[in-house]
């Protein structure tokens, strides 16, 4: 018997997704994913495995209580792989949104505080939209 199957309510858990682009605005999302696993607030998930359909990946994002994706830039891509997954009820944070901009912004603390700050709240939002 495996975990989700030894108890009837489902496992509650939420997810992350990162733009990991060469820009700074990409290594800025991926931080603050990487930051949001390691502090437990969200588990890091593959990108590229939900554009690959990696079954076993799909079904963790599916079986997950709340998505959140990164995004670096305009172009989005985090955001347009997992709409075309079927997962767009995800929520969405794009840096470029928060004045930071491609080729302009290189990593600060404080910047990456602030990317934590609302990707901070709109998870504890997501948890009280399943409870």
């Amino acid at each position: 018997m495996n975990r989700s199957e030894s108890c009837c309510a489902k496992l509650e858990y939420q997810l992350v997704f990162s733009c990991s682009g060469a820009a700074d605005v990409g290594y800025l999302a991926d931080q603050a994913a990487r930051r949001l696993s390691t502090s437990k607030k969200a588990a890091l998930c593959c990108v590229a495995a939900i554009g690959a359909e990696i079954p076993e990946i799909m079904e963790k994002a599916r079986d997950a209580s709340g998505i959140l994706v990164i995004d670096g830039c305009d172009k989005e891509c985090a955001k347009k792989i997992l709409e075309r997954a079927g997962f767009g009820h995800a929520q969405f944070i794009q840096l470029e949104n928060l004045g930071m901009k491609k080729g302009e912004t290189p990593f600060t603390e404080d910047r990456l505080e602030s990317i934590l700050g609302m990707a901070d709240r709109m998870l504890r939002e997501g948890k009280e939209k399943v409870s």
